[in-house]
């Protein structure tokens, strides 16, 4: 497909599985056949939709996408940095409790479960640096200072990147939520820009040919039909948005109140090497997109983005946390179909795609 279209990462996941998970530990082996079941049907169902590009959906990242890696892990305690949504609920990371900082699951383990029944390329999300970096408390840890802690997280969020890419990812995706969070939690841009920094630190890590396999992805979260930082102008974290060293950058756009002052920010920030893959469709509107309008998204984008740096996605994924029954599996699908027949669509109106 001329114009690429590629998912953000998570899926719904099946009723058999939420219910297990809602019983008891996500690492239990007991619910390794819901595992396999839910990632070969994932596989299956997203190929189907013409994607041509997928993902596991995140079916086996334990709990959600902001702290798989550190699952089960003991020197982490419940009490760490609260997430507030619009809808009232509240989403709670841990708490490093003392050092060392290690991850206890990568992601290119799930990757390569993918790839044993894909049949088209898979990219593979991963936590961004900026996001850990809250599990570390306010106050010095006795023995771990917090400089410390940030080198060990960089060197845990290399060695996870590499492992994707020498794994055969398609792009590996950096999620960088927190972001617009940032932008809300201090409106003075400090915290954001010292995300921005930790972020540039562990990218600088990569080769330039490496880059071209790495992306970011931003959003005002997605989590039961509700959104952490929606509140927050898209005009106050793009300009840092872009001075992140990547080549890709996933912007979710479909869900915003003023898209072509969005689109228009873009132009007037985004380097000319960088890709944007723009999001068409909103994982928590529960309408499903007709291809016509996700068509129609399109052709107002490619006014602000240059064809040969533009691309298209969902805003966010459908289900970032495990216990999300907010959106089914049907429906996710149904709107990732939209997105792809959309896009092709609009290709040939641009006249890129016979």
């Amino acid at each position: 497909m001329p114009l690429p279209t590629e998912p953000i990462g998570s899926i719904p996941r099946p009723p058999a599985l939420l219910d297990a998970l809602a019983e008891g530990d996500g690492a239990d082996p007991a619910l390794e056949p819901l595992y396999e079941a839910a990632i070969e049907d994932t596989i299956a169902r997203f190929e189907a939709t013409g994607s041509p590009v997928i993902s596991d959906g995140e079916q086996r990242k334990y709990h959600n996408f902001w702290t798989y890696c550190v699952h089960g892990m003991v020197n982490m305690g419940p009490d760490g940095f609260r997430i507030p949504f619009a809808a009232g609920h509240v989403r709670r990371m841990p708490r490093l409790k003392h050092g060392p900082f290690r991850y206890s699951h990568f992601a290119d383990r799930y990757l390569a479960d993918a790839q044993r029944y894909a049949h088209v390329p898979v990219k593979q999300a991963v936590i961004s640096p900026s996001a850990l970096s809250l599990l570390y408390p306010d106050s010095e840890l006795p023995g771990y200072s917090r400089a410390q802690f940030i080198d060990d997280l960089l060197n845990e969020h290399e060695r996870e990147v590499r492992q994707c890419l020498a794994q055969g990812a398609h792009k590996v995706q950096i999620d960088f939520t927190e972001g617009r969070l940032a932008v809300k939690l201090d409106p003075t841009g400090g915290l954001l820009r010292s995300f921005i920094d930790l972020n540039n630190l562990a990218l600088a890590r990569f080769s330039a040919e490496d880059r071209q396999r790495i992306g970011v992805h931003t959003c005002p979260g997605g989590d039961r039909d509700s959104t952490h930082s929606a509140d927050v102008d898209y005009a106050e974290l793009l300009p840092s948005l872009f001075e992140l060293k990547a080549t890709h950058f996933y912007l979710a756009l479909r869900g915003e109140a003023d898209p072509l002052r969005v689109l228009q920010t873009i132009r007037d920030h985004r380097k000319p090497e960088q890709h944007v893959f723009v999001g068409v469709t909103s994982p928590i509107d529960p309408r499903i997109d007709s291809a016509e309008e996700v068509r129609d998204r399109v052709l107002q984008a490619a006014e602000y983005i240059p064809l040969d740096r533009l691309g298209t996605t969902d805003d966010c994924g459908f289900a970032p946390f495990c216990d999300d029954r907010s959106t089914t599996r049907d429906t996710a699908f149904a709107k990732i179909r939209a997105r792809v027949e959309g896009t092709r669509l609009a290709a040939r109106v641009l006249g890129i795609e016979r």
